[in-house]
């Protein structure tokens, strides 16, 4: 069976897209077959992403491993059932599809709360959920008192990721690996960055989930998405002497990719 990787949160501008492309690519590149979902209907951030890489790869004459983008498959709203919902008809045809020939599905899901993010959830076998590194990103996990010093409990989206886990558990499916990624952070050791990182590592003890590195914040990402590059491209497009941020930026990918731990991966880049 393919395993389920799952990219979300329920807020914008926190990277998923980025994490997506880079995570699909890497393991691409490694010789897995990777097939996506964007299941952000309205922004596809992701599925433009992998549209631009082609584009580009097309121009330049270039072939280089990708992952493969697919839609929703279209459902007969008649075929349903009284109270059956057609998202999850959806996207439990497209991964019907998709599994047989598939190591890896990955999932981008949008920065809001929908149905198909919340049905997405269930089905992660790994979840990665990036966060910028800001207490305003973290109230997404949890309510803190006005020091910073203290959880009050879980917030919205830990919830989700609570009924998810209950409904893998009916299921008898395995518990989802979750990694919570510290993404875009800044170079500075500040107070905040410290009281973030305390903050996180007492509530992954509190309701389960492992924190991951993620990226910092580099230009360099920005510049990448238009022609649907990655950090693992740039020497295939001719790119002979990398800067030292680029090198580093390189290495957050590598440490990523370790970190996820998944089954029958082999980091070699």
């Amino acid at each position: 069976m393919a395993h389920i990787i799952v990219v979300g949160n329920e807020k914008g501008g926190a990277g998923k897209s980025t994490v997506s492309m880079h995570v699909a690519t890497a393991l691409a590149r490694m010789g897995h077959k990777v097939n996506a979902l964007d299941l952000d209907l309205r922004q596809r951030t992701f599925g433009r992403y992998v549209e631009n890489r082609q584009k580009f790869l097309a121009k330049a004459g270039l072939s280089l491993p990708s992952p493969d983008m697919h839609d929703l498959p279209e459902i007969d709203k008649a075929a349903l059932k009284p109270g059956e919902n057609i998202y999850d008809h959806r996207l439990s045809a497209a991964i019907a599809t998709l599994e047989p020939d598939s190591d890896f599905i990955l999932i981008d899901c949008p920065g809001s709360h929908t149905r198909l993010s919340q049905v997405a959830h269930s089905l992660a076998d790994t979840l990665i959920t990036p966060l910028n590194d800001s207490f305003i990103d973290f109230d997404l996990l949890a309510h803190i008192d006005t020091d910073a010093d203290k959880i009050l409990g879980p917030s919205v989206y830990s919830e989700m990721v609570w009924s998810a886990r209950q409904l893998r558990a009916q299921a008898g499916l395995p518990p989802i690996d979750w990694i919570v990624l510290r993404n875009r952070m800044g170079a500075q050791n500040m107070v905040n960055k410290k009281k973030m990182a305390a903050a996180l590592e007492k509530l992954a003890k509190r309701i389960g989930f492992r924190v991951g590195p993620g990226f910092n914040e580099r230009v360099i990402f920005r510049e990448l998405f238009p022609r649907g590059l990655t950090l693992l491209d740039l020497k295939d497009i001719g790119v002979k002497g990398m800067n030292i941020s680029n090198v580093a930026a390189r290495q957050e990918l590598r440490d990523l990719i370790k970190n996820l731990n998944l089954p029958g991966v082999e980091v070699n880049f």
